[in-house]
């Protein structure tokens, strides 16, 4: 079974460990074995220093990811208008090995939208600031990565953001990664 290492900010829900338990079932169920990047694995990072326990997560994902044969992205926009910064650091490292990339949002409402919305509820806008939208679900360079292995980022359908924690696009982004790498019908 290939491994994929789930990208995203779902290890920052307060219920974590369960919504990685439903996320590797769903893998699990597809024919994919699930590389999820909690830290539950590292011994006493509660009682490490903070410099010491962020390289010691970094080790670790980055060695998780060294292992896996693709990325399963989780790229809902989380803090802002876009998808979390280190998984679009972890999207980059496997565009760069030219490993398998799959990704999907549980937001349907297009880029540009979202980000006028973050500039309107700034102090002080600034005059003039453009959004190169281009109709994308987010930045270009987002959507680009994605579809170097063919696929386009999986968002929710009929055209309404999901709940964060929704697992219904995940399930059809793990589909599409089974029907394509291993030929079963989703």
């Amino acid at each position: 079974m290939p491994l994929a290492y789930l990208a995203g900010p779902d290890v920052f829900l307060p219920n974590a460990p369960d919504h990685a338990a439903r996320k590797a079932a769903i893998c699990t169920a597809h024919g994919i074995t699930p590389l999820s990047p909690l830290n539950e694995d590292i011994a006493s990072l509660a009682a490490m220093p903070e410099q010491r326990a962020w390289r010691a997560i970094f080790a670790k994902d980055l060695a998780m990811m060294e292992r896996a044969d693709l990325v399963i992205a989780n790229l809902t926009p989380f803090r802002g208008a876009s998808a979390d910064a280190g998984t679009l650091v972890e999207l980059g490292w496997f565009l760069g090995r030219g490993k398998p990339i799959f990704a999907y949002s549980n937001s349907a409402t297009p880029f540009a939208e979202r980000s006028r919305a973050v500039l309107e509820r700034l102090p002080d806008p600034m005059p003039g600031l453009t959004v190169g939208g281009f109709g994308l679900p987010d930045n270009l360079m987002i959507p680009g990565a994605v579809e170097t292995t063919g696929h386009p980022i999986l968002l929710p359908q009929g055209g309404a953001d999901l709940p964060f924690d929704s697992l219904e696009v995940f399930e059809r982004c793990v589909a599409l990664a089974a029907s394509t790498l291993l030929g079963r019908v989703a």
